[in-house]
Formats: C-alpha cells, structure tokens, sequence
C-alpha cells in the first residue's frame, strides 16, 4: 500500500528510528510544509516501476477528474506527508501505512480520518477496532482498482481473517448465509463502530435481527420474555451445530428456565420416544415460540 522500505534495495536512513522518532520527524515536516511542485511526479520519477504504487490511479483514491480524491489536490503527499528532502536520496522518511509502519496506529488513522470524517465514523474513537490498535490499512486496500473491504463478495474474506472463532461458526451445519456471500458480516455489524454493543447497526441486537426476521418483531398478545429480551438468548447468529442457529437442543436449551415444574422438566430418555424428544421437541406443540397474538395462545401452541 505504501512506499517503504520494502521497494528499495538498501535499508533506509530512518530504519533505526524509533516510532516516537519518527513521528517527531515526520511532524517537524509538517510544520516546515515543504510540498513538491510537481506533485505525483516527483514520487514517480523513482516509484513507478512498483506495481502496487501505480496501482493508486486504478482505483477512487488516484482520480485525478474527482474534486475529492487526493490526486485532485496534493496528489501521493496528501497522504504520504510533504516529501521535503526525501527524494534527494531518500534522507527524510514519509508517512507510511500496514503492518510495516513504524508510525503508530493512531497516527496512520489519522491521515485517513482527514477526509472520512463523515457520519459513519462517527464512533470510530470509541470502536473496538480503535481500542485494539487496528489501523485503516489493515482492513482497506488504496493502492487498488477495487478494496475488498468494499466489495460484498470479498469483505467477509476481510473480516474473518481476524474473526476466526465467527469464520469457523459461518461452516457450522446451521448458519446464516454468510459462507456463500448472500450476507456480509456488514449487514449487522459496522467495522467502524457504533453507539450499541458488538458494533451493531441497529440500536439494539433484537433490533438487527428484526431487520430480517420481521415477522418475530410483534408485538403480540402473549410474548415470551426471553424472546423480547435478546435473540441471543436461544441463538447464536454466527452458527450452530443446532437447528435453527440456537445455542443447545430442545428440550435442554427450554429446560435452562423451565425446570421447576414435571411437565417441562421431564427427562427425554431416548430421542424419538415420545414428544418430549421427537422431532421438534418442546415445540411440537409450543410452535408459536416467539410469540402468539390467539387468544388461547398463551402457551404458545397457536
């Protein structure tokens, strides 16, 4: 993504530096403003035969016809920091991105947050992605024609890179469809934080939920408290060896609360014996399990 030691046959002067040096560095540049006048072509002139860095002009961030794209303004030094004496042998550092930066996290963001400051980043500072010290550059790709963090069919490749135990939820025998791309991971959580748990996109997880499955929205005549409480009381949304996504078989998952009476707390000896554990279990006859607007559904039978 950025031109850095990586691309040059020699170590660099600034390779000894430490993060805190060169973050001193690179402010002092700043200060002094010392911008090329020729802009992109003074980076050129030494980068182009890097195919990752000509690989900026395929893609939004390198549209020169576009009043918001960098190359519009300060072309590589609106990201990359003024260039100063950089190109006389490569003597000052410049800013740059990944894993291979030595500038800190927050000091990457900061460059990108510059101009995605917009309402979905609102809560950014506030992410579990800030806090865990995740630069932009981990996620997104500038140097090219596409980032697959926007794309639906690769940015679930993107985020269980990191989420491993979701990724390996997605291939359990019950999940959402996220595995063959009809879902992305986007579709309920915002990667770049919100106001609710987990980085929901909805005020609240049964909200999320709701989005989809509106027909367990209600409100109903009877509703089961569990139910209104928090879909992840029964479900795990990422996946389960369980039908239906939920978090243990009926009767077990049911008997969790309903254990103080002989008829939900009976033991199932053998599945298939008896109601009891044959087929859908309890709700062979509690069908209406998310709620019920009949009259006489106040166990949830119709």
């Amino acid at each position: 993504m950025v031109i850095t030691s990586a691309f040059c046959v020699q170590a660099t002067p600034w390779d000894d530096l430490s993060g805190e040096q060169l973050e001193q560095q690179l402010t002092q540049k700043f200060s002094e403003g010392k911008y090329s006048p020729k802009g992109a072509d003074s980076c050129l002139m030494c980068h182009k035969r890097n195919d990752k860095v000509m690989d900026i002009f395929s893609g939004v961030h390198g549209d020169i016809n576009s009043s918001k794209s960098p190359m519009a303004g300060l072309q590589c030094e609106s990201c990359h920091g003024p260039m100063g004496k950089h190109n006389r042998g490569g003597k000052e550092p410049m800013i740059a991105f990944g894993a291979d930066s030595k500038l800190p996290v927050a000091s990457q963001n900061s460059v990108c947050l510059g101009c995605h400051n917009d309402p979905k980043q609102m809560s950014w500072h506030n992410s579990t992605h800030n806090l865990e010290d995740i630069a932009c550059a981990d996620c997104h790709q500038v140097h090219a024609a596409e980032d697959p963090a926007l794309d639906r069919l690769k940015v679930n490749d993107t985020c269980v890179s990191c989420h491993t135990q979701a990724k390996a939820d997605m291939h359990k025998r019950s999940s959402h469809p996220l595995k063959w791309d009809q879902m992305t991971c986007t579709d309920c959580h915002n990667p770049h934080g919100s106001m609710t748990e987990s980085a929901l996109v909805k005020p609240s997880l049964n909200d999320t939920c709701f989005e989809c499955h509106a027909d367990k929205r209600g409100p109903f005549l009877f509703e089961h408290a569990p139910v209104t409480e928090n879909c992840a009381n029964c479900h795990n949304a990422h996946g389960s060896v369980n039908e239906d996504l939920l978090n243990k078989r009926v009767p077990q998952l049911c008997q969790q609360c309903h254990a103080d009476d002989g008829h939900a707390s009976r033991v199932v000896p053998q599945d298939g014996m008896s109601s009891f554990g044959g087929g859908k279990s309890c709700l062979n006859c509690h069908n209406q399990i998310h709620g019920s607007n009949h009259p006489g559904g106040s166990l949830f039978g119709r």
